[in-house]
């Protein structure tokens, strides 16, 4: 007997390794953290076709046309990006399946890399979709697995919730071969498939019916398991939770749950039914405990001890349920390092152009979104991916073109494929006045320099033609499209104006790439001269981490961070800084 090769895997690996064991065909996503490394390990398997949407709605139906075409599909996404699909993904219940299809929503509990802290379970009961929740690498390809073997028994889509402790943790994997499967013939089946409300009707009755035959199936589910151990004290959890509540308490009773919608009713009322003291344990909001009581378990304790707010962590149960007093030694005395944009980095350059003109700024989410924080501050509004656009939009209409000349609206070039094309065709149509800036920096960068549609090249490494954001803007009804260099403050400062000031809509296209960007190189660095440096400090305002002050108060550039931007010595009126070859 052949024994499986065990590999050491990112639970985003290991997920993509087990949508490839599934032997599933196609793959859309959108990045974004913590789900992004689930496409890019999936894109190394020639036998899967995977590919960057523009958003997380398009890479939904894109894996429900697959499936409906008889293949097994995914798609991936973190937890806003589902607000994004949700217009698809909730009717894709009443369309149900042909070839199993999985959604993979990655949840950020302590929002690391978020604007809120949104839980997908609460989808998935809303959506009326059966979701899974794995606990570590293993059980995150044997779920994703299963979750096909659900999804085509019951004719539905399955949502698959990670988060960032599972998705970037690692744990050991047992691999297995890749289950090639038939092409499931298609049918024409408009009843099915054709969600007009005489057919929609019929569907959710049927969506009714199978979410009443799975919550029954459910207590027989191989996902869920019961570890019965000291009767006095009993947990139900699921997820990274569970890994939490084995540490601090390996003897308690445990019922672990595999899956989350819809709950196996009986198997959670033996258990409890089993145990003295009954907590239910989950991040972040109380999806379990609501139904629990709602069961007549009343003495079932959740949120009354533990918060709906954060990540979960096995000290939480130390305590609240052992009353345990932590003892820890205090952080080390080092440094704070808030966040901040690179050297180099282009972003940093519109900022300064837009804090010296005294420009308010509406944002969106990226890397730019750093031009809120201190010693920059230009971005006032950030709340979705596309909305700096929408809002902008918004103020004019409501304080009108005047109040509009002293703001801006800031999106990067992939957030703005992903939804704020739609934003900027509004303010065309509706005969908006304002400035839209695309810092385009030639890529995704914050989760990691992906492509997308405007650099042209694919996640499999393709060649294409790429998106013309100019020509595109101009095709969406903008007469006043331009382009500048970002790295260029006069030029950046006589466009800022110019079309500030201009009584229409207008476009500036910030161009350079991102200073981490493979293959850009920087031959140059800036170097100051201390005798013609006059100690004003003025280079330092942008807050590049390169730049620092000399023991005698004169500016200085650590050679090893300056990436030769050119920032600060378009800021120095004296001359005192310069650029020099890289190792000179």
């Amino acid at each position: 007997m052949t024994v499986p090769e065990k590999k050491i895997m990112l639970g985003n690996e290991a997920i993509a390794r087990g949508a490839y064991e599934a032997g599933v065909k196609v793959s859309s996503a959108y990045p974004g953290t913590p789900s992004t490394e689930i496409s890019e390990s999936l894109a190394k398997y020639p036998e899967v076709y995977a590919e960057w949407a523009p958003n997380e709605k398009v890479a939904t139906e894109v894996a429900l046309g697959a499936s409906v075409a008889g293949v097994r599909s995914l798609c991936c996404m973190k937890h806003v990006g589902v607000n994004v699909a949700s217009d698809p993904l909730y009717t894709a219940a009443y369309t149900g399946v042909r070839g199993g299809m999985v959604l993979v929503a990655a949840d950020d509990p302590g929002m690391y890399s978020s604007q809120n802290e949104q839980d997908t379970r609460m989808v998935a009961r809303a959506a009326m979709i059966p979701m899974l929740e794995p606990s570590d690498s293993q059980e995150a390809k044997d779920f994703v697995k299963y979750a096909y073997a659900l999804s085509e028994a019951y004719d539905t889509p399955v949502i698959l919730r990670s988060t960032t402790r599972l998705s970037h943790s690692r744990g050991p994997v047992e691999l297995r071969d890749r289950e090639e499967r038939p092409d499931i013939p298609y049918e024409k089946d408009i009843a099915k498939y054709v969600m007009m409300p005489g057919n929609a009707i019929r569907r959710h009755v049927a969506v009714e019916a199978r979410l009443k035959r799975m919550a029954e199936d459910a207590n027989g589910f191989p996902v869920n398991r019961v570890e019965y151990g000291d009767l006095s004290v009993g947990f139900i959890t699921s997820g990274i939770a569970y890994q939490y509540v084995k540490e601090a308490m390996p003897r308690a009773s445990v019922l672990k749950l595999g899956i989350l919608n819809p709950l196996p009713r009986r198997l959670i009322e033996e258990f409890a039914a089993k145990v003295d003291r009954l907590y239910v344990f989950e991040e972040l909001e109380p999806v379990v405990e609501e139904q629990v009581k709602s069961w007549g378990i009343s003495k079932a304790v959740g949120k009354e001890i533990f918060t709906r707010q954060g990540e979960y962590s096995a000290n939480l149960i130390r305590e609240r349920v052992l009353g345990e007093k932590i003892k820890a030694d205090a952080p080390a005395a080092v440094p704070a390092r808030p966040p901040i944009l690179c050297p180099g980095c282009p972003h940093r350059s519109v900022f300064t152009a837009l804090k010296r003109l005294r420009l308010h700024a509406t944002g969106d989410i990226g890397c730019y979104t750093l031009g809120a924080v201190p010693p920059l501050g230009v971005i006032e509004t950030t709340v979705c991916m596309g909305s700096g656009i929408s809002m902008l939009h918004g103020i004019e209409k409501a304080r009108g073109g005047d109040f509009v000349r002293d703001w801006v609206a800031v999106i990067g070039d992939s957030t703005f494929l992903h939804t704020g094309v739609n934003s900027l065709m509004n303010m065309a149509y509706n005969q908006a006045t304002g400035t839209v800036v695309i810092l385009d920096n030639s890529t995704t960068a914050m989760t990691g320099h992906q492509d997308h549609a405007a650099t042209g090249k694919t996640l499999k490494g393709q060649t294409v033609p790429a998106v013309d954001l100019m020509e595109l803007c101009r095709a969406l009804g903008v007469k006043y499209v331009f382009e500048a260099d970002a790295l260029d403050q006069a030029e950046l400062e006589a466009v800022l104006r110019r079309e500030t000031a201009r009584e229409a809509l207008s476009v500036i296209v910030a161009r350079s790439p991102c200073a981490l960007l493979k293959g850009v190189k920087f031959p140059y660095k800036c170097a100051v001269d201390p005798e013609k440096c006059r100690k004003c400090g003025a280079c330092l305002k942008p807050g590049c981490p390169a730049l620092t002050r000399s023991a005698d108060g004169t500016a200085a550039v650590e050679e090893t961070m300056c990436n030769g931007c050119g920032l600060c010595m378009q800021l120095c009126k004296f001359g005192a800084i310069e650029k020099k070859r890289a190792g000179e």
